[in-house]
């Protein structure tokens, strides 16, 4: 029986998405975004078992059988002509429907683990076209460091170098809206993404001054008019002291602030959990195979 295989994934902010009215075949918006990976990490153990078996910690509402690692796992044995016979278990600290992608992390992750047990790349085509099968956000986690996406989010146009920045995350108390339910309020009020250049130059040479600048989220007044709470804590944010820019991240719920120092970082959290607020202070990263 081969050891078990454990990989840790980090989360995810957008520091640019842009959303087009544009559709393809598959029904999905035309998407550009640029993601950086944060180091607030689930890790996903996979090890030999009689037969697919999917467990999360803490447990999820939804039947194992109708989550992105089940059909990550899946897809993967079916397209590597495999046998799913493992046991999958995710020890969750990414929360969900924030906006931080811990959904597709747990999918690429359980994909790059698979892809080493049996033989693959995790860059091989055949796992990154499971990958986007399996959802927009999942090609980011195959390789998780700073990149620019496009189609429907899910095609590696370029990377950039490892940005180091302090980060403080904020979530609301209220619940929000789905990822569904988002670009379905997008289609009745969206407007067009401005330009994607000038904050991947700014990415492309490290300037955290610069990249703060030009952060931007077209769908984040969608996500402000399903739980506008969300937007409470994004204006919130932007005036707290050593803070350079803030912004919703994905489709929401949670905000996410550059800050001027890991000190500055660590005041905002606290500040912020004082309102009720679920709070982290952490950082982007660069990624070396484990970052948590």
């Amino acid at each position: 029986m081969a050891p078990a295989t454990v990989v840790t994934t980090p989360c995810k902010v957008n520091l640019y998405l842009g959303v087009h009215a544009e559709k393809d075949e598959r029904g999905y918006h035309r998407v550009d975004s640029v993601m950086v990976p944060v180091a607030l990490c689930d890790t996903v153990t996979v090890s030999d078992a009689p037969g697919l078996s999917v467990r999360f910690d803490p447990p999820l509402e939804i039947a194992a059988e109708k989550t992105g690692v089940w059909r990550a796992a899946t897809l993967l044995a079916e397209a590597l002509g495999m046998e799913p016979r493992v046991r999958i278990e995710v020890a969750a600290g990414i929360p969900e429907r924030a906006g931080l992608g811990g959904s597709s992390a747990d999918a690429g992750a359980t994909l790059r683990a698979l892809a080493a047990r049996w033989g693959a790349s995790p860059l091989d085509p055949r796992v990154v076209a499971v990958a986007r099968r399996v959802g927009a956000d999942v090609s980011f986690f195959l390789d998780p460091r700073p990149a620019l996406f496009a189609g429907a989010g899910d095609v590696r146009v370029r990377a950039f170098p490892a940005l180091e920045a302090p980060l403080a995350l904020v979530m609301p108390r209220a619940e929000g809206g789905s990822t569904v339910e988002a670009y379905a309020e997008f289609d009745r009020a969206g407007e067009k993404p401005v330009d994607s250049g000038p904050l991947c130059a700014a990415l492309a040479a490290g300037d955290v001054a610069a990249v703060a600048a030009r952060l931007h989220n077209n769908l984040a007044p969608a996500a402000r008019a399903l739980c506008p709470e969300a937007g409470v804590v994004e204006s919130w944010l932007r005036g707290r002291p050593g803070v350079r820019a803030a912004q919703i991240t994905g489709s929401g719920t949670c905000s996410f602030a550059i800050c001027e120092s890991s000190g500055a970082a660590d005041a905002v959290a606290r500040e912020a959990a004082g309102f009720g607020w679920r709070a982290w202070s952490t950082k982007t990263v660069g990624f070396a195979g484990g970052i948590c």
